[in-house]
């Protein structure tokens, strides 16, 4: 069974060398069998985990999107209340967002860049933490990001 297992091996790869001339090239023309992709059309000059930079970043969850940890920083902040609002920049994603902590139930936070606006608000009890969808921006100092709290406290950054 094993000699059965080695021959059927010999043949493919000598079938694999006589279809390429044993040059790595097909018989009908110069280049190679090209392999196929795995990247998913994503950009390879973006480091490993970032799926969007950009404009493709827009609306989108800089989580999921892998836009945080040592790729993010935080830009400009302010203190309402006990509620900490902050503009989180990632210059890799070319985006910013806001997020609230310490935040209580009822607090709302927007982040603007010119016209364009991302909300996001604390829904259930016990959550002290909101952040919005990306905006697509250049200069994190763009950006702006506003809180109110439920007490109707308001405050922004810069």
């Amino acid at each position: 069974m094993f000699l059965a297992g080695t021959v059927g091996a010999l043949v493919v790869i000598a079938a694999a060398f006589f279809l390429t001339n044993g040059d790595g090239k097909n018989q009908a023309g110069d280049k190679p069998t090209p392999s196929p992709s795995t990247s998913l059309g994503t950009n390879p000059d973006l480091p490993a985990g970032v799926k969007c930079s950009g404009k493709d970043c827009g609306g989108k969850d800089p989580e999921t999107m892998g836009c945080i940890g040592n790729l993010v920083r935080t830009a400009d902040e302010a203190v309402v209340g006990a509620t900490r609002v902050e503009v989180r920049y990632s210059k890799t994603c070319q985006a910013a967002w806001a997020r609230i902590t310490g935040a209580a139930q009822g607090d709302e936070v927007v982040v603007t860049v010119g016209t364009d606006k991302q909300a996001a608000a604390i829904e259930a009890a016990g959550d002290n933490i909101a952040y919005t969808l990306m905006i697509t921006v250049k200069d994190a100092g763009d950006a702006t990001a506003c809180v109110t709290l439920a007490t109707g406290q308001k405050g922004c950054t810069g």
